[in-house]
């Protein structure tokens, strides 16, 4: 699907909400101790919106992802996700989706969203394209589903599947960065170009971002397709194929 257009305030709320989060991040490490506020000062012809953006990114209750920060472990960030009100899709979901598996085979599958099954049951890839998941962990890479990770930019289904908006990517980010920093994995594979894109900032095609290992924020990246797009064309499971196995050189040799 293509992606939904924004409006200004849309936009507005995304770079409030990476506004809070870059100024929390700051004053935890003791280098800032001026509030957001002080953007209301700003002058001139974006000083309304500047001032509306300050108003935004003030911290306000335990709602929005504060506490996404170096002292939850993933019991604990699980627990933050699901009260989670960062962002509108708290008023749809069912419940959030925060992963699956514990992680120990220092592998990280992350996907777009989650779909109406998951947000059902509260659990990421399940159905056809979990099944086939499975196939592709289980016997393609030799490892139990249970002992790789496999999450979501997105925590909360949009409604009707639609794709995800910049503001909720931008909601979640926190959430996502501080589950990849607990789970230490040695290579990450986006499933799809959305995750793909998001995750490596790029609107290329996946075929441009799959096919070779890209070094991510000091981690390995595989990029690939999703398991849906699979399940409807099967003649790119060959080259699916190839991109798990450059994840596996990774894990055989991750130097």
């Amino acid at each position: 699907m293509e992606p939904q257009p924004l409006d200004a305030r849309q936009e507005l709320a995304a770079l409030a909400h990476g506004l809070r989060h870059a100024v929390q991040r700051v004053e935890r490490r003791g280098r800032l101790r001026t509030p957001v506020a002080v953007a209301e000062t700003q002058q001139g012809s974006h000083g309304e919106l500047i001032g509306e953006a300050a108003s935004l990114a003030r911290p306000e209750s335990a709602a929005v992802p504060t506490a996404a920060d170096e002292q939850l472990d993933l019991a604990g960030l699980r627990e933050a996700v699901a009260a989670c009100q960062a962002c509108e899709l708290c008023q749809t979901r069912t419940q959030t989706v925060f992963m699956d598996g514990d992680g120990s085979a220092r592998v990280l599958f992350v996907g777009e969203a989650p779909g109406q099954t998951e947000d059902e049951r509260g659990v990421p890839f399940v159905g056809p394209a979990g099944k086939l998941l499975t196939d592709i962990i289980e016997k393609g890479m030799g490892l139990k589903r249970s002992h790789v990770a496999i999450a979501n930019v997105l925590k909360c289904r949009p409604p009707g599947n639609r794709d995800p908006q910049v503001s909720e990517k931008a909601a979640c980010t926190p959430w996502l960065e501080r589950q990849i920093e607990l789970l230490d994995p040695l290579v990450v594979i986006a499933l799809g170009r959305h995750a793909a894109g998001y995750l490596l900032n790029s609107d290329a095609p996946l075929g441009r971002m799959r096919g070779r290992v890209k070094d991510w924020k000091g981690r390995k990246l595989v990029a690939t397709y999703h398991p849906a797009f699979l399940l409807r064309s099967p003649g790119f499971k060959p080259e699916c194929w190839q991109d798990i196995q450059l994840a596996m050189a990774v894990l055989n040799d991750p130097q």
